[in-house]
């Protein structure tokens, strides 16, 4: 950190650190947060996430094609995200489809969108 990134003397404002303690989520859930962020944090899920916002459902072959790693690895991506509550799938016949798993993920990588491409 540069010497103009931090104050030039400690002065804590009792206000505001009260303030924000009182207004901060709880431990939990901003582990939970984290946790969550994580699905966005790996350049291979990102990819299946981006990939399942373009076409709202894709099975593992198609997303191994588009992605470009080994349908193994996909899978492995894929496991993770639906343990994040990131991606859903649905069975028909001996074929799994992947989406997203709701409105919330779409909207959440626009708003990533619209920010990077403000600067």
């Amino acid at each position: 950190m540069g010497y103009e990134e931090v104050c030039g003397v400690t002065a804590v404002d009792r206000r505001k650190v009260g303030r924000v303690r009182r207004k901060m989520m709880a431990e939990e859930q901003i582990s939970r947060m984290a946790y969550f962020f994580q699905a966005f944090s790996d350049l291979t899920r990102l990819k299946i996430i981006l990939a399942l916002e373009v076409e709202k459902e894709l099975c593992v072959c198609d997303l191994t094609m588009v992605v470009g790693v080994s349908m193994s690895a996909v899978s492995h991506q894929l496991r993770y995200l639906r343990n994040l509550g990131v991606v859903k799938n649905r069975k028909q016949g001996k074929m799994v489809y992947y989406s997203l798993k709701d409105e919330h993920i779409k909207e959440l990588i626009h708003t990533v969108t619209e920010h990077i491409h403000e600067e």
